[in-house]
């Protein structure tokens, strides 16, 4: 019974050539599950490239609409740049999404009516109500 140091001590040198593969059936289970709860997108129709995502799109726009709102920023318009890399967002959890995973968080803000995805003249951007 390993604790504390000595426990991370034999996970770090453990060996884990196992040399096994989940069976493709397995995968497809758990690929299925995450698309379920929200966390996987495919990106293709024959389901060979998806996007796993460890929140939700609903759940980026939660933690965005409640930045926005905790600095009294409705009506305001941002850039997608702004949001995800600029220095007003450094610090918040949401600082570096990808845009890709962004753009479905404002979508799911744009659907529940507090947020508009705009077109700006250097890219898209967003107004939130």
């Amino acid at each position: 019974n390993a604790t504390g140091r000595g426990a991370q001590d034999s996970l770090v040198n453990a060996d884990f050539d196992f040399q096994r593969k989940l069976p493709l059936e397995a995968i497809q289970v758990v690929l299925e599950e995450l698309r379920k709860n929200g966390n996987l997108e495919w990106l293709d129709k024959n389901k060979t490239s998806f996007l796993i995502m460890w929140r939700r799109p609903e759940e980026w726009g939660k933690l965005i609409y409640h930045w926005v709102s905790r600095n009294g920023l409705t009506n305001s318009v941002f850039t997608l740049y702004e949001l995800a890399s600029g220095d007003d967002t450094e610090g918040e959890e949401f600082h570096g999404l990808d845009e890709a995973v962004l753009l479905r968080a404002l979508q799911a803000l744009q659907q529940e009516h507090k947020a508009e995805i705009i077109t700006l003249d250097d890219g898209r951007g967003v107004k939130f109500f």
